[in-house]
C-alpha cells in the first residue's frame, strides 16, 4: 500500500524534475486516463459545425473561420483556464468540482452566511457532472461505430446493436477494475493521438492555408458574415472543449505536471492539427462534409481506424465513468449521499473504486440515449448545455479562490472571471438553445442528483439538531451516582457517535434497557474533513475522560473510506487502548422516521428522505465492521 503522505507530493515537482523517468511514464498513463474524452472530440465536434441545424455552408470562409473558433476555444478554454488557471486551485493536490468546494468551505475567510452559496454552487456543478457521464460513453462509441455506415452503407443497420453491445460490456466488466488493465491504456491512447497527428498533418500539407485560421480575424468575420446561425454554431464548437473538465478533477491521481506535458507535447498539437487537416479535407472536397474524419484516411485503413477510434472511445467512456465512481465516493464522505455499496477494485493504488448502482445506472442512461437519438449526430444537441453551466460555475468558484485563498488583487481577479465568464457565457448561450433538442436530458439528470442530495442533507442535518438537543453531557453523566451501581461487564463497547460532545442516544437506551457498561467503553466519531486525506499522525484524537472510558474522534478526508477494525487496530498500537475483537460489541442506531402530516412539495422531500434513509447501505457494510460483533438499537424520530 503506497503512503497517503508521499500522494500529498503529487503535483508539486521542481522544475528539474519534469525530464524524469517517473514523469514520462506517469505523462504516458495520464493519455489513457485523463484526455479520453476530449481527444475523440474529433470523431464528430467538426462534423457538427456544418450540420443541417445551423445551416452553415462548407465554403472556404467558413471552413477557416470555424478552424479559428476551434483553435483558439482550445487555447484558451483548455490552456489557458483548465491546464494554468483552474489546476494552480488544489485541495492538498486533489482536484474535481467538490475538491473546489471543499477547499473554500474550509476556508476562514468565507463568510458563513454566503457558504450555502458557495455549497449550492457546488452541488450543481457536481450534480450536472453525471448527465455528462452518461452523455460520453453513448456519443463516443456511437460515433465511432459509424464509421461501419462510411466503409459500406450495407452496414448501416448493425450500428446501434453493435454500439449496445460495446456499452453492455463496457459497464459489465467495471466490477473487474481497472488496475490490471489502465497500464495498456496510456500506449494506445499514444497510438491514438499519434494517429490523429499524422492523419491530420498529410492534409495539412497537402493545404497549408488552413493555418491563416490561426489568426483570430477569420473567427471575427466568420460570426459577422453569419450572424444569429454563427454564434449558435458555438454549441458545435463546444465539443471540442468537452473534456476540460476531466484535466481538473483527475489532477489528484497524476499531479499537475503530467497533465500539462501530455497536453503541450502531444495532445493539444494532434487535435489542432487533425482538425486542420478535416478543414483541409474540407476545402479539397466539400461533399465529404457528412463524416469528415473518416474520410482523412485511405479506404485500406478505414477499418483499422474503425477498430482504434472505438477503443478510444471506450478508453474515453472508462475516463468518466471513473471519474463518476470518484465523485460519488468524494459525496459520500461529505455526507452528501446516503451510503451506497463500495468495492475497492485494486490493494495498490488508492482511489480505484467501483460502484455498483451507479454503475448501473449510468448504463441504462446510455441505453435509452443511444435508443432515443439513434446518432452522434443528434446525441450532440444533448451533449454540452450542461458542462458549460458546469464550466460557468468553476470560474465563478476560483474568482472566490483567487481572492480568498490565494491573496489576489481584487481588480485582477475580477478582470481575469470576466473575461472567461464572457467566454463560457457565450457557449452557454449557443448551448442552450439545444434544451427541447436532447439538452433536456443532462438538466434532469441533474436535478434528480441536486434534489437528492439537498434532500439527504436537510434532512439529516434536522434529525442530527433533534438528536443533539436530547443529548446529555458527558460532565452530568459521569456525575450521575446511579452510574456507579452498574455493573460492568467485561469486554469493549464500542458505540458511534456523530457528535463526539454528548453522551450517544444508543448508549442512554443500552444503560436504560440493560442497566450495565462495559468494562472498556470507547464514544467514536468517524469526522469528515474538506482535505483529500488526513495522515495517520493527524488522524486519531483520543481522550480518556474516565477510567477506561474513552473518547476517539477519527478525521477522514473525502478521499479515504474509514475501516473501522483497522481503526481499533491502530489505537491499539499508538494509544494502548485495549481491544480484542472477540469481546468487542459494536453498538450502532437505526433510525427510523415517523413523517408528519406535510402537504406539498415538504411532504414529497420527508417521504423521499424517509426512502433513501431506508435503504442506505448498514453501517456495518460500509464501515467493514462484523455484523457477528454488532447490536443496533431502533430509534425513532419526527420529521
Amino acid at each position: 500500500m503506497k503512503s497517503t503522505d508521499s500522494l500529498y507530493n503529487i503535483g508539486k515537482v521542481k522544475i528539474s524534475d519534469i525530464s524524469s523517468k517517473k514523469n514520462y511514464l506517469r505523462t504516458l498513463i495520464v493519455l489513457g486516463v485523463v484526455f479520453g474524452d476530449i481527444g475523440t472530440s474529433p470523431l464528430y465536434a467538426f462534423r457538427e459545425c456544418f450540420s443541417y441545424k445551423y445551416g452553415i455552408e462548407a465554403t472556404q470562409q467558413n471552413i477557416l473561420g470555424i478552424l479559428s473558433l476551434i483553435f483558439w476555444s482550445l487555447i484558451i478554454v483548455i490552456s489557458l483556464k483548465y491546464t494554468i488557471y483552474v489546476m494552480r486551485a488544489d485541495n492538498e493536490g486533489e482536484g474535481g468540482i467538490l475538491a473546489l468546494l471543499a477547499l473554500l468551505i474550509s476556508s476562514k475567510k468565507v463568510n458563513r452566511k454566503f457558504t450555502w452559496i458557495i455549497f449550492a454552487l457546488g452541488i450543481i456543478g457536481a450534480a450536472l457532472f453525471y448527465g455528462d457521464a452518461m452523455l460520453t460513453p453513448a456519443i463516443s462509441v456511437l460515433s465511432a461505430v459509424e464509421g461501419l455506415e462510411v466503409a459500406s452503407p450495407a452496414f448501416g443497420g448493425y450500428v446501434i446493436p453493435t454500439t449496445l453491445a460495446i456499452l453492455i460490456l463496457f459497464f459489465f466488466f467495471q466490477s473487474r477494475g481497472t488496475a490490471h488493465i489502465g497500464v495498456f491504456f496510456g500506449p494506445i491512447m499514444l497510438v491514438w493521438f499519434l494517429t490523429l497527428f499524422v492523419l491530420g498533418i498529410v492534409w495539412v500539407v497537402k493545404a497549408p492555408n488552413v493555418l491563416y485560421s490561426l489568426n483570430p480575424q477569420y473567427a471575427v468575420e466568420f460570426f459577422i458574415n453569419n450572424k444569429s446561425p454563427g454564434f449558435f454554431v458555438l454549441g458545435a464548437v463546444f465539443l471540442v472543449v468537452t473534456g476540460g473538465e476531466a484535466l481538473y478533477a483527475d489532477m489528484g491521481h497524476f499531479g499537475k505536471i503530467p497533465i500539462r506535458m501530455a497536453w503541450f507535447i502531444l495532445v493539444l498539437p494532434s487535435l489542432l492539427l487533425n482538425y486542420f487537416g478535416q478543414g483541409a479535407l474540407l476545402l479539397a472536397t466539400p461533399e465529404a462534409v457528412g463524416n469528415s474524419f473518416y474520410q482523412l484516411v485511405p479506404v485500406w485503413g478505414l477499418y483499422p481506424l474503425i477498430v482504434l477510434a472505438t477503443v478510444a472511445t471506450i478508453i474515453a467512456s472508462q475516463a468518466v465513468v471513473s471519474g463518476a465512481f470518484s465523485l460519488t465516493s468524494q459525496a459520500l464522505q461529505l455526507d452528501l449521499l446516503p451510503r451506497v455499496r463500495i468495492i475497492h477494485t485494486s490493494s495498490e493504488e488508492i482511489g480505484q473504486v467501483y460502484i455498483p448502482i451507479v454503475n448501473w445506472v449510468m448504463l441504462a442512461g446510455a441505453v435509452f440515449l443511444v435508443l432515443n437519438f439513434h446518432s452522434s449526430g443528434n446525441l450532440a444537441s444533448a451533449y454540452g448545455v450542461a458542462i458549460a453551466i458546469l464550466m460557468i460555475i468553476t470560474t465563478m468558484l476560483m474568482y472566490l479562490c483567487a481572492i480568498l485563498i490565494w491573496n489576489w488583487n481584487t481588480l485582477v481577479a475580477l478582470a481575469l472571471t470576466v473575461c472567461l465568464l464572457v467566454v463560457d457565457s457565450a457557449f452557454f448561450g449557443a448551448n442552450i438553445v439545444k434544451l427541447d433538442q436532447g439538452g433536456w436530458f443532462p438538466f434532469l439528470i441533474g436535478a434528480i442528483v441536486s434534489i437528492i442530495i439537498i434532500t439527504w442533507s436537510g434532512g439529516r442535518a434536522q434529525i442530527e439538531k433533534k438528536f443533539r438537543k436530547d443529548e446529555l453531557s458527558f460532565e452530568t453523566f459521569l456525575a450521575d451516582t446511579n452510574l456507579k451501581s452498574f455493573p460492568r461487564v467485561s469486554g469493549t463497547a464500542v458505540y458511534m457517535t456523530k457528535n463526539p460532545g454528548g453522551v450517544p442516544n444508543i448508549m442512554l437506551h443500552n444503560i436504560k434497557h440493560n442497566k450495565v457498561l462495559h468494562k472498556r467503553v470507547i464514544i467514536l466519531n468517524l469526522h469528515s474533513e474538506h482535505v483529500p486525506r488526513v495522515p495517520w499522525a493527524k488522524k486519531l484524537e483520543v481522550e480518556e475522560i474516565a477510567k477506561n472510558f474513552f473518547r476517539v474522534i477519527a478525521h477522514y478526508g473525502f478521499m479515504e473510506t474509514p475501516n473501522v477494525i483497522f481503526l481499533l487496530k491502530r489505537l491499539k498500537e499508538q494509544h494502548g487502548i485495549k481491544y480484542n475483537l472477540d469481546d468487542t460489541t459494536f453498538f450502532l442506531g437505526r433510525t427510523t422516521t415517523i413523517i408528519r402530516k406535510a402537504k406539498g412539495i415538504a411532504g414529497l422531500k420527508k417521504k423521499l428522505f424517509s426512502f433513501l434513509l431506508h435503504n442506505m447501505q448498514p453501517a456495518t457494510v460500509y464501515y467493514k465492521i462484523p455484523s457477528n460483533r454488532v447490536i443496533e438499537i431502533g430509534m425513532q424520530v419526527d420529521i
